[in-house]
Order: structure tokens, then sequence, then C-alpha cells
């Protein structure tokens, strides 16, 4: 496994990690908000094993990337860090990739199929909505909530209700300790609310939707993504029973499982 680094045009240093054969088919686990490519640490190494080239990025303010010198919202706009990850695929220097995204990291996927949607083999996401609309204190909430509970606390409460397994919320409470509010407050502005779904419905590619069972808060704003979908001739839904907004770290077998033949069927044609 080999980090790497890179700087935007924008001036903001981002790290990803680059493993598994540089001749592999090329593999993006992209992590959801407030979390950090640990989040994807085992999943990486699965598939580097089994032959795949996998990068996985720390988004901007996220991890040990950098953040821009201001928390001004409009440094993290979803167009923004899609731009980030182009620069990160232009890095590495590969081709068409399948795309795993977690929350913020498939909302991230569905900005860039819609830019350039030759970039993707496949687009696979899980905890994400095509199209969201939450009340603007969801976004102000989280510095608040931080500085009212203290960082552990919040990160030992927001764990317990990502995961319902106890190593996973270890994990998820270490990174969200570590994670800057206010970073979190200007993402979340720009992700509350957007619709992305023409971009998957006109995505000529794969696509594919894990829906975790314990996913509440996103399972209730998916019924419209489904409508749209309904005639995409390459748009795949499976059901995860017992998994909520991290599923790869609720049931990672089931997960990887999923994703393996999913590629398999693409890669095979």
């Amino acid at each position: 496994m080999t980090r790497r680094a890179f700087t935007t045009d924008d001036g903001v240093r981002l790290v990803y990690e680059d493993s598994g054969p540089p001749e592999g088919t090329s593999v993006v686990l992209c992590h959801g908000l407030a979390a950090a490519r640990q989040q994807f640490a085992a999943d990486a190494e699965y598939f580097a094993a089994q032959g795949h080239r996998v990068l996985v990025p720390d988004v901007r303010g996220h991890g040990q990337s950098g953040r821009p010198p201001s928390y001004d919202m409009k440094l993290y706009t979803i167009g923004r860090m899609a731009r980030d990850m182009f620069a990160m695929l232009d890095d590495a220097g590969v081709g068409p990739v399948h795309w795993v995204g977690n929350s913020l990291g498939g909302i991230i996927a569905l900005e860039m199929v819609g830019r350039e949607p030759e970039r993707f083999r496949s687009l696979a996401t899980f905890g994400t909505a095509y199209a969201l609309d939450l009340p603007w204190p969801v976004a102000g909430s989280i510095p608040v909530l931080y500085r009212t509970l203290g960082a552990r606390l919040m990160a030992r409460i927001t764990a317990r209700m990502t995961t319902p397994d106890p190593d996973a919320r270890k994990l998820v409470a270490g990174i969200l300790h570590d994670f800057d509010p206010k970073v979190g407050r200007a993402v979340a502005e720009n992700v509350r609310r957007y619709d992305l779904i023409q971009n998957a419905a006109r995505f000529k590619g794969p696509v594919l939707l894990i829906c975790g069972s314990l996913d509440r808060l996103v399972n209730r704003a998916l019924p419209q993504t489904l409508r749209a979908m309904r005639e995409h001739p390459d748009f795949e839904v499976v059901d995860l029973p017992d998994a909520g907004h991290g599923a790869n770290l609720d049931r990672p077998d089931q997960v990887r499982r999923i994703l393996t033949e999913f590629w398999t069927r693409i890669d095979g044609r």
C-alpha cells in the first residue's frame, strides 16, 4: 500500500492510498461525511488481494487531507469535491473505475458521472440518496453539538447511531473524535439539499444501490430515486438486512460479495 498526495488547483493538499497491482481493474472506495479512508481500510486490503488496484481518498477537510484556509461553504461544494476526485484519478493515472461511495462519497460520484461519465466503469453507492432536502438547522447543529457534548461523547453517540457493530463503533468513534466540526458544517450546508437523480438516470453504465434496512433517514428519501431510476436499463437495487448507514462496516462480507459479483458481471461482458 502506498500513500500518495497531490495539491488541488485551489491549493489544498489531498491524500489517498493506492494498493493492489497497478495493472488491476481500478476501484475507488470513497468515505462518508466526517469519516476518513480508515472506513474502507479492510475493504481495500481485501479487494487489492483479489487483484484490483484500489484508491481510497481522504476528501478535503477529512482524515489526513488538508482543508482550505477558511470554512466558507463555497470551498466545500459538491462540484468542488468532484473536481478534487477527478484530480486524484489523474494523479493516479487510472482509466475508467468502479466507484463505491458511502453517503458523501456517493454524492460526489453522482456529480462526477454527470460531468465526465467516461471516467466510470460502474457506480455503486450505499447510504446515499440521489436527492435530498433537509432543513437548514441540520448543518448548523454539527459544531453546536460538538461544543455542547464534547468531541468524545459526540463521537460515541454518532458512532452508535451509525452502526450496530461494536468493533465498527470503535472505528467510527475514533475517526469522528478527530474530525473538525466546522468542516462538517461547511460540507453539510452543501449536501443537505441537492438533486442528482438525472445524473444517474443519464449515466449509461451499470449502477448499483445497496440499501441497508437500518439506514432509516436515507431510506425515507429513496422513493423518488427509485421511481426515477425505474427505466434505467442497468440499474440494480440490493436490500441488505441488518445494515445501517455504514453498510460495509456492519456487513463487510456481504458487501464485498455483492460488489464482487456486480463487477464480475460487468468485466465479463
